[in-house]
């Protein structure tokens, strides 16, 4: 299936079959039979289903606009008209019909015809033509009013397969159908949204998630947001590099390298713009100079690979729901201050903080945490959440605890989170701050501090204790890295943290040309 579709991007096109409409069925429904059409357009098939009274206003439009033959029709029948023998005889002549029409008209079928056999929403010339239409009365609308539009998989393709056959741009002659009116509101548009579906579309055998299709007709992007297609299949995303400021792909992607250098398979050694060069370098790749935000979550991204090296300039990344194993690469993004790696296969943050210098929420719930080694040099970092992950031990917490910015911690769903007294003997592990930090989405209670102080004084004691039966070894706040607490404006409230310490999502609208039928 995928093979068929992509057929429109090979050098040599093969002629265009005819459509053929066969009745292959049909179906008593109250008091009169539905027939059941199959349509077939090359490798594509849907089914359409009308009552006899449709095909009687279908032929009595084709004869008052295009002349066809008042008698191709069978007759109406008065008497029996839902018997068995008459519904078989009927559905027989009815194909006849059909197959008469398309035989008739073999370019652009007429508009009532295409509409009858649902054209509009599965056949090439039918979806451009509809689309365009659409635009033509209301693309002004959609462009001034600033909203995010939303256009299906199935309709891309058709726009690529109509420009890559190289036909007048308004084949039906009717001006309100001509694909310049596609184009020019492609060319403008800044807020995209291209969504397919997991399974056929509609009635139809069309995996939409398959279709390759060119995005190069758009020229000032600023957000696009991508789901369920193959990103191996999308071509000209890349042309949106000097503008694109937002950009999601999910449930799309096996590897970062698909989304963000499609074009690397073909360079044995390639490197962004505007570094220096060393070794043997096969190829130079612009950078994705406006990108701050970058939502590859839900994919199959197993790795974090050197691809990360074109989008300089991020500062929100979110790679959750995807299978990564190590935290790698994220060095060389010195804007990053937002990251999600929740519900990924880390097992460990040794080193992490080489990676995530200027870090300040990071979202690591749903791992295979049991250590949080590495945590201890991330001084920037304002929200955690290590949720569902495998943490037992309360020392684990000192790693965090002497974080001199930290003011929300998210643990629940740890096996340490059961611990008797959970909340305070956390809180203890922040000292001095433990009033400024926000456990688990809860503001610090008088009653917790008063208990934190207890647990202190208790810590304390035994620290003293422990001097004086080891002189030598440093315990306690001896061993913690003496760093200044950040400054907070005088009076700001501490709050509590946001359920999620994910990317802001960007509000997207649900309005598209085409809906799901």
């Amino acid at each position: 299936m995928a093979a068929a579709a992509a057929r429109s991007f090979g050098p040599e096109r093969e002629a265009e079959p005819a459509k053929e409409a066969r009745v292959v069925g049909s179906e008593f429904v109250d008091t009169y039979t539905v027939y059941i059409i199959q349509v077939t357009d090359g490798s594509h098939e849907w089914t359409v289903k009308h009552r006899y009274s449709d095909f009687h206003d279908l032929h009595e439009k084709l004869v008052a606009e295009r002349k066809i033959d008042k008698n191709l029709l069978p007759p109406k029948k008065i008497i029996g008209k839902n018997s068995r023998s008459l519904v078989e005889k009927r559905e027989k002549d009815l194909e006849v019909y059909l197959q008469t029409l398309l035989a008739a008209f073999p370019g652009v079928a007429p508009r009532v015809l295409a509409h009858f056999l649902h054209f509009q929403f599965y056949e090439i010339n039918g979806i451009t033509a509809a689309l365009a239409e659409e635009l033509f009365e209301k693309g002004e609308q959609l462009l001034g009013a600033g909203e995010v539009f939303a256009i299906r998989p199935l309709q891309l393709y058709a726009v690529t397969e109509q420009l890559s056959q190289g036909k007048p741009t308004c084949a039906s002659g009717d001006a309100k159908t001509d694909l310049g009116h596609i184009l020019d509101f492609t060319c403008r548009l800044k807020y995209l949204k291209v969504s397919g579906t997991e399974g056929p579309f509609g009635t139809s055998n069309i995996q939409e998630q398959l279709l390759p299709f060119d995005l190069s007709i758009f020229k000032s992007l600023h957000q696009v947001e991508i789901s369920h297609c193959d990103a191996k299949h999308i071509q000209g995303l890349v042309t949106s590099k000097p503008t694109l400021a937002t950009m999601s792909v999910r449930f799309s992607a096996t590897s970062m390298k698909e989304v963000l250098v499609p074009e690397a398979s073909e360079f044995d050694e390639w490197e962004p713009e505007g570094t220096a060069l060393e070794g043997t370098v096969t190829a130079v790749i612009p950078t994705w100079q406006a990108l701050t935000t970058l939502d590859l979550s839900h994919n199959s991204i197993s790795k974090i690979d050197e691809s990360v090296k074109l989008i300089p300039k991020i500062e929100f990344l979110d790679l959750s729901h995807n299978g990564v194993l190590v935290v790698d690469n994220l060095q060389h993004l010195y804007n990053l201050v937002h990251l999600d790696l929740s519900y990924n296969k880390l097992s460990s943050l040794e080193g992490i903080h080489t990676k995530l210098g200027n870090i300040k929420t990071l979202n690591l719930a749903g791992n295979l945490l049991e250590s949080l080694i590495g945590l201890h040099k991330l001084y920037s970092l304002l929200n955690l959440d290590l949720s569902n992950n495998r943490i037992e031990q309360m020392e684990e917490i000192r790693s965090i605890g002497s974080l001199p910015c930290l003011e929300h911690v998210t643990l629940l769903n740890n096996p340490v989170s059961i611990i008797p007294d959970y909340r305070t003997k956390v809180l203890a592990q922040f000292g001095e701050r433990a009033s400024e930090v926000c456990l688990d989405n809860t503001a610090t209670t008088e009653k917790e501090l008063d208990t934190v102080e207890v647990l202190k004084a208790i810590q304390k004691a035994k620290d003293v204790k422990s001097k004086l039966t080891n002189p030598e070894k440093k315990v306690g706040e001896d061993s913690r890295l003496l760093a200044a607490p950040c400054a907070r404006p005088s009076g700001s409230p501490l709050t509590a943290a946001p359920t999620s310490a994910s990317l802001p999502q960007p509000i997207l609208s649900n309005q598209g040309i085409l809906g799901d039928e």
